[in-house]
């Protein structure tokens, strides 16, 4: 007996929700980055084209929970805001340089929250640790530089992206799906 025919569907995608920089935050970002790790050996810079915070991240979705992200974050309700990027860490555990506000405005949570929910509430699962935003600017590193530090960078957040990511032999590589202006209805 043959097996039953089934309909070919796309394979899940891999997304998230993200704050995109312009090219001269971009800019910002690599000069700061590179300060931070002048003298301090190897390791594996984000490169600019990546630099971003996430949001919330879906990670697998099928077309229908991508319908419904989308949809979702259609109707979400946020004012622009600032974003003061002027704390810089260093995870040793996982070996991430990143900086990050050392507050992190209302808006931004809100923001993040929402998503995170709207995502849950379309059959997601997400991680469930508290949300820490920041912009990780290199992996791998076995110790920043010591006494470096960047000035701070002034982010006018107006907007935030569906981002699909693809792991190839040659890196990470995102790509921006949709963008959703804040405080527009």
């Amino acid at each position: 007996m043959p097996a039953p025919e089934r309909k070919h569907e796309p394979p899940a995608e891999r997304l998230f929700f993200a704050l995109w920089p312009d090219d001269a935050l971009r800019q910002r970002l690599v000069w700061c980055r590179d300060t931070l790790v002048a003298d301090s050996g190897a390791g594996r810079r984000v490169p600019a084209e990546n630099l971003h915070v996430t949001l919330a991240f879906p990670g697998r979705t099928d077309i229908r929970q991508r319908a419904c992200v989308e949809a979702m974050a259609g109707v979400i309700q946020c004012p622009p805001f600032e974003l003061h990027l002027h704390r810089s860490g260093y995870w040793p555990r996982s070996r991430v340089l990143w900086i990050a506000p050392a507050e992190m405005p209302g808006a931004l949570i809100t923001l993040a929250a929402d998503l995170h929910a709207g995502a849950v509430g379309c059959g997601l699962k997400l991680d469930t640790r508290p949300y820490r935003a920041h912009v990780t600017l290199m992996r791998k590193l076995a110790q920043p530089a010591r006494n470096a530090n960047c000035p701070p960078l002034i982010w006018s957040v107006d907007r935030f992206v569906l981002v699909r990511f693809r792991t190839l032999p040659q890196g990470v590589k995102y790509e921006v799906l949709r963008e959703w202006v804040l405080g527009e209805e």
